[in-house]
């Protein structure tokens, strides 16, 4: 009889958790944003770069990985209240800040990010060439602390393209550019699949040396047909 009552405690204990929990506050407010240079968004690999949120007075003091998608933006769900945010060094095409941004949240909010990126692509003409796909670019250095490593060219099937999400790509390394202030020409080969789809999605991107992410311009769809 004594087991029977612990057991029917248990199973109280367990429905009257379970009841906590299905009661338990969704975050209902919304932070939005963007990573720019001079007001412009800066072009990312898909979800490969990170922020990190923080709530000021949160018993758990645990950080919320939020990540940024290829033009830059990024959205998180949140309790309204005090965050700071915070680049993560080395994570990103710019120069590390250890400076957190204040943001406060309340109900729907957006906020810009500002970085100091080592290289900006000012131009990209892409376009078809016969059975290529080309382009001109040219490249300005905003920070001198580290050299160019390379640029590149990427080709997709989808508008997430980089150089992981790729079907096919070529790249001139940094010394074959000897003067980053003229143009630097790319051409690669569009793949019999891409020829088949009648379209293809071409995306270009500067690589700092030392420097795992990219930036870059933002996806192109050209038609083959």
């Amino acid at each position: 009889m004594q087991r029977i009552i612990i057991s029917f405690l248990a199973i109280a204990f367990i429905a009257a958790a379970g009841c906590k929990k299905d009661n338990y506050e969704e975050p209902k407010a919304t932070l939005t944003g963007q990573v720019v240079y001079d007001k412009q968004p800066v072009g990312l690999r898909s979800n490969g770069v990170q922020l990190e949120l923080w709530q000021h007075g949160s018993a758990l003091f645990t950080k919320i990985p939020v990540y940024i998608a290829q033009d830059g933006t990024f959205s998180a769900s949140l309790f309204n209240g005090s965050y700071k945010l915070v680049l993560l060094r080395g994570n990103g095409p710019w120069v590390n800040n250890s400076d957190s941004l204040d943001v406060t949240v309340n109900g729907n909010t957006t906020v810009e990010v500002p970085v100091e990126p080592f290289f900006i692509i000012k131009t990209a003409n892409i376009g078809r060439s016969g059975s290529d796909i080309t382009a001109t670019v040219t490249l300005q250095q905003i920070n001198n602390s580290l050299p160019l490593d390379a640029v590149s060219i990427y080709l997709g099937s989808t508008t997430v393209v980089d150089q992981v999400n790729s079907v096919a790509g070529t790249t001139v390394a940094a010394a074959d550019i000897p003067n980053i202030t003229q143009p630097v020409n790319l051409t690669v080969a569009i793949p019999p699949s891409l020829i088949a789809k009648g379209y293809v999605y071409a995306r270009v991107g500067v690589k700092t040396a030392g420097i795992a992410e990219l930036l870059y311009t933002m996806p192109q769809k050209i038609e083959l047909k």
